[in-house]
């Protein structure tokens, strides 16, 4: 596996991701807000992927399905995970702390937060996903409640203070 930062061509594999978890999050694949967020993160080098295998292909060469995508937010001292995504056949694989250790490595100075909104306790997708056991497995803990994802289901703020 390897860990990057995104690039264009990598939209259409963002999207991919965002198509197997928008019955968690509501619809983004068709959203050109989220399309234009994707592409914001990947001007200011701010968006990461994981894909399998080397990264040799020319940029006109197909792109292998993304095994996930990470757009981070980098305003210390509270830096924010805005959206990350593991495809459904890479859970469970580390790809996610993968991704997150990247982003920590570049961007992350303390002493801070990191900060991320993940599914409250009785969201659906709070089991499934198992978002909340990988956030506490990389440190974070569970603070304040916060509004709703825009499907309705109830949100978490997750902190890890770094030093």
């Amino acid at each position: 596996m390897i860990v990057r930062l995104a690039r264009e061509r990598d939209l259409p594999g963002f999207l991919g991701l965002a198509a197997q978890v928008e019955h968690w999050f509501g619809p983004m694949v068709d959203d050109p807000g989220f399309s234009d967020a994707v592409a914001e993160h990947i001007r200011d080098s701010k968006a990461f992927v994981a894909e399998s295998g080397p990264d040799t292909a020319p940029d006109s060469d197909p792109q292998p399905p993304l095994l996930g995508g990470l757009l981070f937010g980098s305003d210390a001292p509270t830096f924010h995970v805005h959206w990350l995504v593991v495809s459904r056949q890479a859970r469970g694989q580390g790809v996610g702390a993968a991704l997150m250790a990247d982003a920590m490595k570049r961007y992350v100075t303390g002493p801070g937060t990191v900060e991320v909104v993940t599914f409250g306790a009785d969201h659906p997708g709070a089991v499934e996903s198992g978002a909340r056991v990988f956030y506490e497995r990389l440190g974070f803990t569970p603070a304040e409640a916060t509004d709703p994802g825009p499907e309705g289901g109830s949100r978490q703020i997750y902190r890890l203070t770094v030093s």
